[in-house]
């Protein structure tokens, strides 16, 4: 067997782990400032929104010797506003500038002839206006409002609402991190990045599930036992998945990594770098969030339960009064008596039957 496999089964088994729980105050602490630091690159540097939704133009020229750098200057001259060059797979170029209407985009369409030294006519235009973009974005927040509510209602119902709480918060928590990256790395957004957004909310809601199906298996009939507490059982939990999240996590972003790395570094695909990062990111916060952040919250709603917390009361005081005695309690003297009493009881009411009939 593997290192890992073997690390894996010892973790399941409850053998070797790692307090999560206990150390919850570091993981909210780290998160409150990943997200503080997201919420403010957002504030002061704002996102860098494609032509999709602040209207532009994007221009096609024929194969050039001009480089992408040199293109980007003259756009910029032309037009007065930021440009954005690749080099196509032919050699030609393709110049997205934003903030341009119809007539500016005839003005900047000459301009850029000039000086690529190519017709006018062999450069493709193709004028996006702010409106589509604003369609666009609309529905992108409807998708993720139906989405959002479909996933609250279908944890509450196959798990509890404090699950889908959770879930809610860990969700939120990637998708904030997500679009903070974004505004410190600079990338432009565009369809492919609302795409990508999209789609890493289904990949963090399954490494959550996955834990919280396992938090609910152990918890089961929690208070019928006195051995563990509910945050010592959500920590086996996911104690007891870790290695699977992390096997999930780290397949899923290698081929990422690739079209991120490669495709859009290498390469310079444009819109593999949109679609790319925001997965890259999403992935790796979704699979922290599950663990770090998801169920230790669960934990902590759980445990606020007057139920959880009587139980909770009753183990510790166990454990301090068998600490006083020097020895250990881990709750098996109670199971051994109420197996015990299962047995005998029922012997006993028969030899008390027998001996009466024989009387």
């Amino acid at each position: 067997m593997s290192k890992l496999g073997d690390l894996g089964a010892r973790l399941h088994r409850g053998e070797v782990g790692y307090d999560f729980i206990g150390n919850r105050k570091i993981w909210y602490g780290l998160s409150i400032l990943i997200t503080i630091t997201a919420i403010v690159a957002l504030a002061v540097r704002g996102l860098n929104m494609g032509i999709e939704f602040q209207g532009g133009a994007v221009f096609t020229t024929p194969k050039s010797e001009v480089s992408v750098s040199q293109a980007q200057e003259y756009a910029e001259e032309a037009s007065g506003h930021d440009a954005i060059v690749q080099q196509l797979g032919n050699g030609s170029l393709r110049i997205q500038v934003g903030g341009l209407d119809t007539e500016k985009s005839d003005q900047v369409r000459a301009e850029l002839a000039k000086d690529l030294n190519v017709p006018e006519d062999k450069i493709a235009a193709e004028l996006v206006g702010p409106s589509w973009g604003e369609q666009i974005a609309n529905k992108a927040w409807t998708g993720l409002g139906v989405f959002m509510i479909l996933v609250v209602i279908y944890l509450a119902i196959a798990f509890e609402w404090r699950m889908a709480i959770a879930a809610l918060v860990a969700l939120i928590h990637d998708l904030t991190i997500t679009v903070g990256i974004y505004s410190l790395v600079g990338f432009e957004v565009t369809v492919g990045t609302v795409i990508g957004l999209l789609t890493i909310l289904g990949y963090s809601l399954y490494d959550t599930v996955v834990v919280f199906d396992s938090l609910k298996e152990q918890t089961k009939d929690i208070t019928k036992q006195t051995r563990f507490t509910y945050s010592e059982l959500a920590n086996r939990s996911i104690n007891g998945t870790l290695v699977r999240s992390i096997n999930t996590t780290v397949v899923a972003l290698l081929p990422v990594a690739g079209l991120l790395f490669i495709g859009g570094g290498v390469l310079g695909a444009g819109m593999l770098n949109d679609i790319s990062l925001s997965l890259f990111v999403g992935l790796a916060a979704g699979a922290y969030s599950s663990i770090f952040i998801a169920t230790p919250l669960v934990a902590d709603l759980k445990e606020r339960e007057p139920a959880i917390k009587a139980l909770k009361k009753r183990i510790l005081a166990k454990r301090a009064s068998a600490a006083a005695k020097g020895e250990s309690y881990d709750g098996t003297d109670e199971l051994s008596e109420a197996a015990e009493a299962a047995v005998v009881g029922p012997r006993a009411g028969r030899r008390g039957r027998t001996q009466e009939h024989r009387g």
